[in-house]
């Protein structure tokens, strides 16, 4: 990784509905200007899920400007790590990390509330990792 620039981290899943902008939202909360951050999707939906959206908001974390973008290929070309989220993903160069994580889609919100706990101590252990690596 290149010293004079910020470390670049891209969450890829199927739709950035739910993990991946979980994901986004607490390393941009955790590292703030200290990280390059985004999120994107294969098959990009419209918007958010209403459950992380409600999730995030009840951790202080307001997702509700959101949107999902379409994966890049030349964004994804500049990433320093690509973590994808456990799901299937076509189209991506590389994958540097899989988290594993279960779709937040359409379950009940207890079950989404432990699927953001997860994606937050995930984002926090990796917040570490590079701030590290990161001038503070």
């Amino acid at each position: 990784m290149d010293k004079t620039r910020l470390p670049s981290v891209l969450f890829v899943c199927r739709h950035n509905t739910g993990r991946s902008q979980m994901a986004e939202a607490y390393l941009r909360h955790f590292l703030g200007d200290r990280v390059e951050v985004a999120s994107a999707g294969t098959v990009a939906a419209d918007v958010p899920d209403a459950g992380v959206v409600a999730a995030m908001a009840e951790d202080g974390i307001d997702i509700t400007g959101a949107r999902p973008k379409l994966l890049d290929a030349h964004r994804a070309a500049q990433a320093d790590t690509i973590i994808t989220m456990g799901c299937d993903v076509d189209g991506v160069s590389r994958i540097d990390e899989d988290w594993g994580l279960p779709d937040p889609k359409g379950q009940p919100l207890d079950r989404v509330r432990e699927i953001r706990d997860t994606v937050k101590a995930k984002a926090q252990a990796l917040a570490e990792r590079l701030g590290a690596t990161t001038s503070r």
